[in-house]
């Protein structure tokens, strides 16, 4: 059941590094009561001037507030945080917006659960200026009545992208992790392709329209094989493996000849060829993701 008085619902911010600071503030401007606390109080000057209280510390910041997010580098400076103070946490929902591994979102539940807390994971997909804005995407995972209760004051982040994903308290790390391998991916991509071309003289900001369409494009695929994932029958309906081990060969070979590193395609090729050596060469790109779910070790 959501919350009447989420307009007006008071939150604290905990951690005040750029992501924490973009969280407050975006509380502040929807008019919620925000009480803020972070180790160098400093980086609070501001947003006490918009409105947002500073906190002596780290527990009155706890007591401040029914609802306490707290986002800091890790799981562990989460504790270092909050494990002084846990006898605080009593009655709260903590929401932790923090980066971290699955088996740590859950061992976190458990904690916060052996504390009378409710727990709720999440997970920030945006930069700090995005946040407060509909492009801004954030996970969570965790009870569904206690995400319910709070959706609308945690709205203020990202109406838009605010998304529940299950009772699970992992799955917002862990969908954290396998988008954020997804953003490397084409990252490491488009940086081999800028060095690459580069070797002739062409422009970043020249290539970068080309390849903004071709990550366009590639989005089709990810609609295609998704799938071929979830059924296991990988048919070849663009191009074989055999045609990408002669793409991803030639991509190195070029990349060599002009003295950059061929790293990247290297290492690509090197999955295409072990799907193909267990019988793939025929089957679609999608089979790959047999040769990940076996681990390195296969």
């Amino acid at each position: 059941m959501s919350n009447p008085n989420a307009a007006q619902a008071p939150v604290t911010v905990i951690g005040l590094g750029l992501m924490g600071q973009a969280l407050a503030a975006a509380f502040v401007k929807q008019g919620h009561p925000t009480t803020v606390w972070n180790r160098t109080s400093a980086k609070a000057e501001q947003l006490v001037a918009d409105g947002a209280v500073l906190a002596e510390s780290a527990e009155s910041a706890v007591a401040a507030s029914p609802l306490v997010i707290i986002c800091v580098s890790d799981y562990d400076a989460v504790h270092g945080v909050l494990d002084p103070h846990a006898g605080a946490l009593a009655g709260k929902v903590l929401v932790n917006l923090s980066t971290g591994t699955s088996a740590q979102a859950r061992e976190t539940a458990e904690w916060a659960a052996q504390r009378d807390a409710r727990y709720l994971d999440g997970a920030i997909m945006a930069i700090p200026p995005v946040i407060g804005t509909d492009g801004a995407v954030l996970l969570y995972s965790g009870p569904k009545d206690t995400f319910e209760e709070h959706a609308a004051t945690l709205g203020a982040l990202g109406a838009a992208g605010t998304t529940y994903l299950d009772a699970d308290h992992g799955l917002s790390a862990l969908h954290d992790m396998a988008l954020l391998g997804l953003m490397w991916g084409i990252l490491n991509g488009f940086l081999h392709g800028t060095a690459l071309l580069g070797t002739a003289g062409v422009k970043a900001t020249t290539f970068a329209p080309l390849a903004n369409q071709m990550i366009k494009e590639v989005t089709e695929y990810v609609t295609a094989y998704a799938p071929q994932v979830d059924e296991g029958k990988y048919t070849a309906t663009d191009a074989t493996l055999t045609v990408h081990q002669d793409a991803l060969e030639h991509l190195a070979h070029e990349s060599e000849a002009v003295g950059i590193s061929a790293e990247l395609p290297r290492f690509f090729k090197q999955l295409v060829d072990r799907a193909a050596a267990e019988g793939r060469a025929d089957e679609s790109y999608a089979a790959l993701v047999e040769v990940f779910r076996r681990g390195a070790s296969a």
